[in-house]
């Protein structure tokens, strides 16, 4: 049986037992969820050596600074055009269907609550290099940890024969941490059904009803963005179907889902990319890192719609302005967001400053914040997927795309 359909089965299967939980769902979060807690524990411990091991050996294997520079180039267009894109998806589709209009609440006189906010584009580009890159790589900082492991995959290449046995170590490493991926992964029917359970047990169906229009807008930008920009961008560039590419990457997409974390997902995403589409080891190893960090469509048609509810909520006009302001801070504050659970309300905290909307605003979405986040992390997963497919075709570091088309159709991924 693929890994796609166990997970389904395990995903459907948390969904009917989180149903009969709704009534006392203390049960579903004591003895369930922390069997899913402990599935994410052993995702996330092969994040940090897995993405810091493969970019080493990635950066090395692209050797030339002048490719690594040109491969970096098109794989940051290609995320800031598909955010960008992302935004104006989400804006137009709150706009027409106008989903919090009525709603008619009142903003509290005594509203005093502050936020963080985006940092600015210097601070961003500051951080990036770290002081201490032992500190950034305790602290999961991905940003410096992919900064770190290029500049050490480069120097060891310019230093030819004595830097190999620095290479050997971490491509052994790589390897061992997708073999891990690989048993771990064996385990993700059973923990994205615990995952599920306490999801649906803490909200049931009357929770989701009242706000069930701005799920819906949200869940359309997804779909919308997944068919025009990804599927434009396979068919294009790699001359691979729709069918073929969505079907290929459905494990990783569906396991986003179940875990809302893209950086949990990583593992997964990096070995269905390199075996299902052919995608180089260095264009894997490189782009999908970067986008873990960077790439966050499926946040960015959240942040619209979920700052256009609030504003209709609340009786607020948005501007063009005002709206443009909504764009660029999402695009800034993507940039090193975690992909993790969660991230994303943090981020629409500092988009509703941005623009003066009433942060309290944020409370109508919280309780609906992780029905959003699974759908946001599926299409983020996607995009990567989709930039890595993008970057190496345009580089020729592609499998043929008959055969990737081919494969993406029919290989069952076991993982």
């Amino acid at each position: 049986m693929k890994l796609v359909t166990k997970i389904m089965i395990g995903m459907i299967a948390g969904i009917l037992v989180g149903l009969a939980f709704t009534k006392n769902p203390i049960i579903a979060i004591t003895y369930i969820k922390p069997v899913g807690t402990l599935f994410l524990n052993l995702i996330k411990m092969t994040i940090v050596p897995l993405v810091f091991s493969s970019l080493i050996v990635g950066a090395s294997s692209i050797g030339d600074t002048k490719k690594l520079g040109r491969i970096g180039g098109k794989t940051m267009i290609f995320f800031f055009a598909t955010t960008g894109i992302a935004i104006v998806i989400g804006l137009v589709l709150a706009n027409i269907l106008k989903p919090g209009v009525g709603l008619g609440l009142t903003i509290a006189n005594n509203s005093t609550q502050a936020v963080n906010k985006a940092p600015s584009l210097g601070e961003t580009l500051l951080n990036i290099v770290p002081s201490n890159p032992l500190l950034g790589l305790g602290k999961g900082n991905m940003l410096q940890i992919i900064f770190f492991a290029l500049v050490l995959g480069v120097g060891a290449t310019k230093i030819g024969e004595k830097g190999q046995p620095f290479l050997k170590f971490f491509d052994s490493l790589a390897e061992i941490m997708y073999k891990l991926t690989e048993m771990i992964m064996g385990l993700a029917p059973y923990g994205v059904f615990a995952l599920i359970v306490p999801v649906i047990a803490q909200n049931g169906p009357d929770v989701l009803l009242p706000l069930m229009k701005v799920i819906l807008v949200v869940y359309l930008g997804f779909i919308i963005h997944s068919i025009v920009a990804y599927s434009f961008s396979v068919t294009s560039f790699a001359k691979i179907s729709p069918l073929s590419f969505f079907k290929g990457v459905s494990p990783a997409t569906v396991l986003g889902f179940s875990t809302s974390s893209s950086a949990g997902t990583l593992p997964l995403t990096i070995r269905i990319v390199r075996k299902t589409f052919g995608v180089s080891d260095g264009i894997a190893s490189f782009v999908l890192p970067l986008g873990t960090t960077i790439n966050m469509d499926g946040t960015a048609i959240y942040q619209g719609v979920c700052a256009m509810f609030i504003a209709q909520a609340y009786g607020i006009n948005l501007g063009i302005g005002q709206q443009l302001t909504i764009l660029l801070t999402a695009l800034l504050a993507s940039i090193g967001t975690a992909g993790v659970p969660g991230a994303g309300f943090m981020m629409l905290m500092m988009v509703l400053s941005s623009v003066g909307l009433p942060l309290e605003g944020a409370a109508l979405i919280a309780g609906i914040d992780r029905i959003l986040d699974m759908g946001r992390t599926a299409v983020n997963v996607t995009g990567n997927a989709a930039a890595s497919i993008v970057v190496a075709a345009s580089e020729g570091e592609l499998a043929n795309p008959n055969i990737a088309s081919q494969a993406a159709a029919d290989q069952d991924v076991n993982v």
